[in-house]
C-alpha cells in the first residue's frame, strides 16, 4: 500500500499539488465522489463550470471516474487513484441516503462508510493519493448540519491520516510534510495514571530544536 492524504483549506492549492505528485504515473484514475444526475448542470451551472475547469486542466490521458463507491473501487486492481476529495464524498453519502434531517443516522453512517473506505485504503495495492479538507480553522457553523459535517470530516481525516504513508498540508500555495510530526495520543481514561513518557518526548524535541 502507498497511501497520501493531502489536505487544506479552499484555494490553498491542495489539488493542484495531489495532482502534481502524480504527474509521472502513466495510468492515472481520477475519483470524483458524485453520483451524477439528470440536470446536474442546470440546477449549479457555476459548479458544472468549476466542474469542466478542473477536468480541462488535468493530463489528458487520466480517466475520470465518477462514484461515491470510492471503497469498491479501491478494492480493484488497477493504475494509480487520485481521490478528490473526502469532504464532497461525505457530503454526497449523506445526500444518497437522505439523512440531513436525521443526524443521528447520518453519523452511524458515515462512520460505517469511512471504515469501509479505510478499510480498502489499508488492503489495496494501488498508488492511492486522497484530498481533504481542513473545516475546523473557520468559524463555527450556527445551524446541526453544518456542525456535524465539520466533526465528521475532523473526525474522518485523523482516521486516514493514521493509516497513510505521507501527509501534506498546504497553506497558502506552500506544502508542509507532516510524517514526522507526533500524532495525537488516543483520548485517556481520567483515572488512569499520566504518561510521563509523552511530556519527556516533548521536553527532548525542544531542547532539540532550541527552544
Amino acid at each position: 500500500m502507498a497511501v497520501n492524504l493531502v489536505t487544506g483549506g479552499v484555494r490553498s492549492g491542495k489539488s493542484r499539488f495531489a495532482e502534481h505528485i502524480l504527474l509521472d504515473v502513466p495510468d492515472v484514475t481520477f475519483v470524483a465522489p458524485h453520483q451524477p444526475q439528470d440536470g446536474d448542470r442546470e440546477r449549479d451551472p457555476e459548479w458544472a463550470a468549476r466542474v469542466e475547469h478542473h477536468r480541462a486542466t488535468r493530463p489528458g490521458h487520466w480517466r475520470t471516474v465518477e462514484t461515491l463507491d470510492v471503497a469498491a473501487l479501491l478494492w480493484q486492481p488497477g493504475g494509480a487513484v487520485l481521490f478528490d476529495c473526502v469532504g464532497t464524498w461525505l457530503t454526497g453519502i449523506v445526500d444518497r441516503a437522505g439523512l440531513w434531517g436525521d443526524l443521528a443516522a447520518a453519523r452511524e453512517l458515515v462512520q460505517q462508510e469511512g471504515a469501509a473506505l479505510a478499510a480498502a485504503l489499508r488492503a489495496t495495492r494501488r498508488l492511492v493519493v486522497v484530498v481533504t479538507n481542513e473545516v475546523g480553522w473557520s468559524l463555527v457553523p450556527d445551524n446541526p448540519a453544518g456542525r456535524f459535517f465539520q466533526d465528521e470530516l475532523g473526525r474522518l481525516n485523523a482516521q486516514l491520516a493514521a493509516l497513510t504513508r505521507m501527509v501534506f498540508l498546504v497553506v497558502a500555495g506552500r506544502v508542509i510534510e507532516l510524517g514526522e510530526a507526533p500524532a495525537v495520543p488516543p483520548r485517556r481514561d481520567p483515572a488512569d495514571r499520566p504518561d510521563l513518557t509523552v511530556l519527556a518526548d516533548l521536553a527532548r524535541r525542544q531542547d532539540d530544536a532550541g527552544w
